[in-house]
């Protein structure tokens, strides 16, 4: 099972030291969050400054609020991110739960699933060189038939979306809730007669450091699920042996990959981590 390093949105000045870091450490991808209505960076234009700090590691979106954006535009930044990277880049995807991003974005909520259907099978289509609706729309990806993407979510709708016309699942639920969710994930996958199975993507928070650095990353939890009404939610591991058996268990699970989302914005966390799991 790789480990990845979820990158944390307080200070995107910092971000190319986190990535060089996580890069050296030996982590496998760098993941960053999307909230439009939030005070976070937008997380297209951040892996593209990543992508030229780094050479080796993948960068994803975990997941990026697709209908919120226009289907060509997305298709093209994509497309150029993937070049800038070599092919390093995963489109990690979801449809998003709050009013206050699609109200921001002029998309009412209610549509954001046939958005999301309608998006997805465009996308690829623009990628292989399609017209759309009467040109296309470069520039070509660096990967053929552009990059993996994943699909998050916890609803049917957005689990079935998976086998229609996904790589694999981002599965952002708790361990306790994730195995049920990966077994209608696969089952779907085997039912469509998809070959192989979903890559599963699973993510936790996690913190590391002084107990300075761990209190402000679970402050800057607690505000961001705050609107959850569900105090601790989202609590990140601390304790190294803790973070070590709840890796064992996604590992157990079956995850091809594990994030440990920082929400501390001090980088010395980047080689604590990587010290503690990998």
């Amino acid at each position: 099972m790789e480990i990845g390093l979820g990158l944390p949105v307080s200070d995107p000045a910092r971000l190319p030291e986190w990535a060089g870091r996580a890069e050296a450490a030996g982590f496998a991808t760098l993941a960053l969050l999307d909230r439009l209505a939030y005070d976070n960076p937008e997380p297209l234009v951040v892996l593209a400054a990543l992508a030229g700090a780094t050479t080796r590691i993948r960068l994803q979106t975990e997941v990026l609020l697709a209908p919120l954006r226009g289907t060509a535009l997305l298709a093209k930044q994509v497309a150029t991110l993937d070049r800038l990277c070599g092919g390093r880049f995963t489109l990690g995807v979801g449809v998003g739960g709050r009013d206050d991003d699609h109200a921001a974005a002029g998309v009412p909520i209610e549509r954001r699933g046939a958005l999301m259907d309608a998006m997805l099978t465009d996308l690829r289509s623009i990628w292989n060189g399609m017209p759309y609706p009467r040109t296309p729309v470069g520039p070509a990806p660096a990967t053929p038939g552009g990059p993996p993407i994943l699909i998050g979510g916890f609803a049917p709708a957005a689990l079935a979306r998976v086998a229609r016309f996904g790589d694999g699942f981002l599965c952002a639920a708790p361990l306790q809730w994730a195995g049920d969710l990966v077994g209608t994930v696969r089952e779907q996958w085997a039912a469509a007669g998809r070959a192989g199975r979903p890559r599963l993507v699973c993510q936790i928070n996690a913190a590391a450091g002084s107990a300075e650095s761990v209190e402000h990353a679970r402050r800057a939890v607690a505000a961001y699920y705050a609107f959850t009404g569900r105090p601790g939610w989202g609590d990140p591991v601390t304790d190294p042996i803790r973070l070590a058996d709840t890796v064992a268990a996604y590992r157990d699970l079956g995850a091809d990959e594990l994030v440990l989302y920082c929400y501390g914005d001090d980088p010395a966390q980047v080689e604590l981590l990587a010290e503690a799991v990998l």
